[in-house]
């Protein structure tokens, strides 16, 4: 697995506190109605996926009740099939459901990015090619989802607007020109790549003759995807996007393209469906 950038735990641990705190509130009401007794219990995959979510599940039950313990059997990443055992857990009965439906959520949620990137990543197998994820994410789970992508065996993209330059069309509008964008862009990169999005031929041709990086090729067809590519002639890396499916992405893979990013990877996920039971 490559992430971007390390795991922090403050955030894991501040998205669990969020979490907690929305489904808690003053207090679990049911819960309060079953006794403290210690059992055992399980999380259960009822479909096939990439698991994903192993750290926000560990730190959902360690915020609840330090006496919950977690026997993992499978790790993140792993491919997962219907009824299989994720983990068994042990601990105080009203602790292990007041942590439930948060830690579900969060692996749920993850496992369908992972799931979803998985698919995305096979269809590519055998092209050297990256599968980039994009910013289209869940308001404060960026980084869950950006490391559920990996998980997925696809990449990362930029983080936010503060790890990357990439120019797009309001920026060339405000700045005048793609040369004066790029030109200002190079006084602040500081060793940081730029991007710039190009519609046409034409701005295709200012981009590489202003020396950007990574030029992102918006809404080209396949046979404009080949054009691009025998044009640029490896002086800037190139990035397909827009309109992209699991059924047009092999096809655009085999052009040649250096990287393809993807909004559905984080945007158009279904949850995947777990349970918890008691034994």
């Amino acid at each position: 697995m490559s992430f971007k950038t390390d795991i922090n735990h403050k955030h894991i641990a501040a998205d669990v506190v969020r979490a907690l705190q929305e489904d808690i509130g003053t207090g679990d009401l049911t819960a309060s109605l079953i006794p403290e007794d210690r059992v055992s219990a399980t999380i259960i995959s009822r479909e096939q996926a990439t698991l994903s979510g192993v750290l926000w599940v560990n730190e959902v039950f360690s915020q609840v009740s330090s006496a919950i313990k977690i026997e993992w059997q499978f790790n993140d990443g792993d491919r997962v099939n219907e009824n299989d055992v994720l983990c068994k857990l042990t601990g105080p009965a009203r602790q292990l459901l007041i942590g439930e439906r948060a830690a579900l959520n969060f692996m749920q949620t993850l496992s369908g990015t992972a799931t979803i990137a998985q698919k995305y990543a096979d269809a590519v197998e055998g092209i050297d090619v990256k599968i980039l994820d994009t910013r289209k994410t869940l308001p404060g789970l960026r980084m869950a989802q950006k490391y559920a992508v990996v998980c997925g065996g696809c990449y990362n993209h930029r983080f936010g607007l503060y790890d990357g330059i990439l120019i797009k069309e309001n920026h060339i509008l405000a700045a005048g020109s793609i040369k004066a964008s790029i030109d200002a862009a190079k006084k602040i990169a500081n060793g940081i790549a730029i991007e710039v999005e190009v519609e046409t031929f034409g701005e295709l041709e200012q981009a590489l003759a202003a020396q950007a990086d990574i030029i992102l090729l918006d809404n080209f067809d396949i046979p404009a995807l080949e054009k691009a590519v025998a044009i640029t002639q490896s002086k800037a890396l190139l990035e397909a996007s827009g309109g992209i499916t699991l059924k047009n992405l092999r096809g655009i893979a085999e052009t040649g393209v250096d990287r393809i990013s993807i909004g559905a990877l984080t945007k158009d996920l279904q949850s995947i469906d777990l349970s918890m039971r008691f034994n």
